[in-house]
């Protein structure tokens, strides 16, 4: 099973641009989003779901490190 990230905006809504990436280990998508958030929240990227296949690993996570998904 491949894993994923969801890309959203600030509402939870899809995202459409940044290139999609598939990761064979958790650990590996997890290495690489630290490395690339900030290109992210660049193209319009509020908030990343990690996806193991359909199934949500977790999230929604703000990429932002002052701001919550939740407003809190």
């Amino acid at each position: 099973m491949s894993w994923t990230w969801r890309y959203e905006d600030r509402n939870g809504a899809p995202v459409h641009g940044p290139a999609h990436v598939e990761f064979g280990n958790k650990s590996d998508a997890e290495s690489w989003l630290g490395e690339e958030w900030r290109n992210l929240l660049e193209q319009g990227v509020f908030q990343v779901t990690l996806l193991e296949g359909d199934r949500v690993e977790y999230g929604p996570m703000a990429l932002a490190p002052d701001e919550s998904v939740n407003g809190t």
